[in-house]
């Protein structure tokens, strides 16, 4: 595909050329079935919280918090109990009233031990005093940030990246795009899509609020095409508030949209050169549920507690969207979506391109806990890796323009001037070339244990 700009695109949206005028993609990108249907239709259910609730003090990039709460202590909903240790680094609240049991290291999602408060639910969801919301228009862009910071809001989309930091810009730097991530182009994740649908005025709002940090009159929502009720939504939602430009920008279906290198690229026509961040390039992205996220902290005071998560996979009994309390344990919201109808071979937390597989149910909900996948033999079974056959497939997808056999072969000699004139460190790791190669490489796995060694030999 040629890079092209559309013709007909205004003068602030620029994206590629895709099958279809209007809607926008960038170079590279896979296919995958989406396999959302168990799902999309489906209203949020809230759920309970089990007598015991589990908070890892690593729920985000960055330093891990710091438990500012004893043993024996009372909680309350919305008390803060772990406090971010650094600049980058985010707070961490109770999303139950309780009694702190324990504070030790247990076992995180991400497979590493880290050390974990214990609260014993006392079922009252009894709420701290002092919760607060505000008129963001009457806000300083720096009180935003600073209840931002407060509430302990993280990019929800996986990356986890403390929002305040993303927020906090330089004043050499101008942003001129605000976009928010709605492209959900992970498999089986419908978590995004249900946000949009049932609460659209939280995202419209929280696009505002970050509009308004940046003395911005436009702001974007990218949505991948297999989403056009969202669309809808979200565009009489922005029709309707009067207030600001809110553009709703229809994207190709294509794996991985919803990188923000690669969103930012179809929408705007920027690029992010090597080492740099969206910022440096005039742009912030935000997922859905991190927008709305902001929306709730800034207008009700309410710092981040729960999230919704896809319970999805072969293996499911009931496949839903929870809305769940963060620190919940995985094996109860497998209880509640019906348990497991067969044995599951694989279970992951996130989707199954960039998730983590989990080597137990006994690990809680985080802040980046956008799905749990169960797939049984059928969907897990790993293919034997035969040798490459230099087909340069993995060449032709990858949205960074790397070439990953390259880097593969680099790693397998130990070769480590070569994996940085390669740019491995570039690779955003979403999958794309393990997925398409014929041959089984283990290619991603392979470039996250490299760019993992060469940052320890920094």
């Amino acid at each position: 595909m040629e890079n092209k700009f559309f013709e007909g695109a205004t003068e602030k949206i620029k994206g590629f050329i895709s099958d279809k005028k209007g809607v926008y993609t960038f170079r590279g990108g896979i296919h995958p079935d989406a396999m959302k249907e168990e799902t999309k239709d489906k209203p949020i259910v809230d759920i309970d919280a089990p007598q015991l609730m589990i908070f890892p003090m690593v729920q985000h990039l960055g330093a891990p918090a710091t438990p500012i709460v004893k043993v024996g202590d009372e909680v309350k909903v919305g008390q803060k109990i772990a406090e971010a240790s650094g600049y980058v680094s985010a707070n961490i609240h109770s999303s139950v009233s309780g009694t702190v049991k324990e504070i030790k290291p247990s076992l995180h999602p991400n497979g590493t031990e880290v050390e974990c408060i214990f609260i014993e639910n006392d079922g009252r969801y009894e709420v701290v005093e002092g919760l607060k919301g505000y008129d963001y228009r009457e806000l300083s862009p720096k009180e935003i940030v600073d209840i931002v910071r407060e509430a302990g809001i993280v990019g929800m989309g996986g990356a986890c990246f403390p929002t305040h930091v993303k927020l906090n810009v330089s004043d050499d730097k101008k942003i001129d795009y605000v976009i928010v991530n709605g492209a959900e182009c992970e498999p089986y994740l419908t978590s995004d899509h249900r946000q949009m649908l049932e609460n659209p005025k939280d995202v419209i709002t929280g696009l505002k609020i970050l509009m308004k940090i940046f003395g911005l009159t436009t702001g974007y929502i990218g949505i991948e095409e297999n989403k056009p009720d969202a669309i809808e939504v979200l565009q009489n939602a922005a029709s309707l508030d009067g207030e600001a430009d809110i553009r709703i920008v229809t994207l190709k279906t294509k794996y991985p949209q919803g990188s923000e290198k690669q969103l930012i690229d179809a929408i705007t026509g920027r690029k992010i050169p090597p080492g740099k961040l969206p910022a440096d390039v005039g742009a912030i992205v935000d997922n859905v549920d991190t927008v709305a996220s902001i929306c709730r902290a800034v207008t009700k005071g309410r710092p981040l507690i729960s999230r919704i998560v896809t319970v999805a996979g072969d293996c499911i009994g009931n496949p839903v969207n929870f809305r769940v309390r963060i620190g919940t344990p995985f094996n109860y919201i497998v209880e509640k979506a019906g348990g497991f109808k067969k044995e599951p071979r694989k279970v992951i937390m996130g989707g199954p391109m960039m998730g983590i597989a989990q080597i137990s149910l006994d690990t809680p909900v985080v802040k980046g806990t956008s799905g749990l996948l169960a797939f049984g033999r059928k969907f897990a079974k790993a293919q034997e890796e035969t040798t490459c056959l230099r087909c340069g497939k993995c060449v032709e997808i990858c949205p960074m323009r790397l070439v990953p056999l390259e880097i593969n072969n680099a790693y397998k000699r130990n070769d480590y001037d070569a994996l940085m004139k390669l740019n491995v460190m570039d690779c955003i790791e979403c999958g794309s070339c393990s997925y398409i190669c014929q041959s089984s490489q283990r290619v991603v796995q392979n470039i996250r244990i490299a760019k993992a060694k060469i940052r320890e030999k920094k």
